[in-house]
C-alpha cells in the first residue's frame, strides 16, 4: 500500500553538503512515526522517479542549495517543463511534467524544501553553515510532517 506522504531527499552522500538531502531523511527515520510516510533516497531525480508519484497527497523533495538565501527555504511545486526535461537528471518541476504526462492525472500538492549549502567536494562531510542549516529544516520538517495532511495542505497552499 503507497502511503500517503513521500517525503524524497536527493543528492550524493560522497560530496559534501550535497548530502543533506540523504541526511534528512536519516534523520526523519529516527524522529517521526512514519506510518503515513515513505522515505526515498536517491542521487538525482530520475524520469523513473515519476512513478513514485502515484497515490500521494503530499511530496516533498529535499535537496541542497546554492542559490538558497536563507538557511533554508519550503516553495510550492508546479510542473514545468525546463531546460532539464530531456538531460540525465531531472529538476523536481519537470519530474512533475513527466508525472502529468505519463498519469494522465493532476499531480499531488509537491514542495520543494532547499537548504543553503557551499560544500560539494568529494570526500568531505556536511560544512559547519551547512549542518547549522540543516538542523533548522530538521525542525521545520518535523513540525509539518507532525500535523495532520489536510491542515499541511491548507497551510502550505495558504503560504
Amino acid at each position: 500500500m503507497t502511503k500517503p506522504i513521500l517525503v524524497f531527499g536527493y543528492g550524493n552522500p560522497s560530496r559534501g553538503d550535497d548530502a543533506v538531502g540523504p541526511l534528512v531523511l536519516d534523520h526523519l527515520a529516527e524522529q517521526l512515526d512514519l506510518t503515513r510516510i515513505e522515505l526515498l533516497s536517491d542521487f538525482q531525480l530520475q524520469i523513473e522517479h515519476a512513478l513514485d508519484l502515484q497515490g500521494r497527497e503530499l511530496v516533498v523533495f529535499v535537496d541542497a542549495s546554492v542559490n538558497c538565501p536563507e538557511s533554508f527555504a519550503f516553495t510550492r511545486l508546479i510542473p514545468l517543463q525546463d531546460h532539464s526535461y530531456s538531460s540525465h537528471a531531472l529538476s523536481p518541476a519537470a519530474l512533475l511534467s513527466v508525472y502529468q504526462s505519463v498519469s494522465k492525472q493532476v499531480v499531488p500538492p509537491c514542495f520543494l524544501l532547499s537548504i543553503q549549502a557551499e560544500a560539494f567536494e568529494l570526500g568531505t562531510g556536511l560544512s559547519e553553515r551547512c549542518r547549522a542549516n540543516f538542523q533548522h529544516a530538521c525542525h521545520f520538517l518535523e513540525k509539518l510532517l507532525a500535523q495532520p495532511l489536510s491542515t499541511i495542505v491548507k497551510s502550505q497552499s495558504e503560504s
